[in-house]
């Protein structure tokens, strides 16, 4: 969900050289240019399912891919940003995420979205598909011998005791998956927070530019009133 400042000052001038400077910089999701966001995530997604990835270098390299596409379709006015890029990927993913769910009750024929169908191909793969690959990455590496051989133990968040009970316990896979999408999460808010600090400093930084501007224009008349 994006979120809209407006700040409201007293001269006109300097308001309406603000908001043509946003407009500006605002990349605006035309139909060609979602698509090549979609195509150049989806090609990247074992990149991003890395255990270890840095996610702001990787959608750095997903900007500068979406702008190359752009720019071989002659559209070089404005250029979009790896932020951009997560925010609106994050809108996309909410989108298939109740596209998927009507498609489990009704049925993929009742899906009409049309970035369904390459997404699912890549995103919708069974729970026992992505817990066999996590295995599989696993495997050869020190965490993976010590869980097969069960002699390690996963840290895990302790349950409130008024909730426990013998009924509601859940298998530690479940508990596992469930502790990752929390951290998961908590990764996306903290992504969406810098995002739209980062566009505050930014607006902030041109109103400044534009009062300082419209200070020395008004300081002009008043030195030759002085001589």
């Amino acid at each position: 969900m994006e979120v809209i400042e407006t700040i409201v000052i007293q001269s006109s001038e300097v308001e309406g050289k603000e908001t043509a400077e946003k407009s500006k910089a605002e990349f605006i999701w035309t139909l060609q240019a979602t698509w090549h966001l979609v195509n150049t995530r989806l090609e990247m997604d074992q990149a991003f399912d890395q255990p270890v990835c840095k996610k702001k270098k990787l959608w750095e390299m997903v900007a500068e891919k979406v702008n190359a596409k752009l720019r071989e379709s002659e559209v070089t006015d404005v250029t979009v940003k790896a932020y951009e890029c997560d925010l609106k990927w994050r809108n996309m993913l909410a989108t298939y995420r109740k596209n998927a769910e009507r498609a489990k009750r009704l049925g993929v024929a009742s899906v009409h979205w049309e970035f369904f169908k390459p997404m699912h191909e890549v995103l919708g793969k069974s729970r026992e598909e992505i817990e066999a690959q996590r295995r599989a990455k696993l495997s050869g590496t020190k965490v993976g011998k010590a869980m097969a051989s069960k002699r390690f133990t996963p840290i895990l968040p302790t349950p409130p005791a008024a909730t426990a009970s013998p009924c509601s316990a859940r298998p530690p896979q479940d508990v596992l998956q469930l502790y990752m999408e929390l951290q998961e999460r908590k990764m996306n808010m903290w992504a969406q927070q810098k995002a739209l600090e980062e566009r505050k400093i930014e607006a902030i930084n041109n109103l400044a530019q534009a009062i300082s501007s419209l200070a020395q224009k008004n300081s002009t008349p008043v030195a030759k009133d002085g001589q």
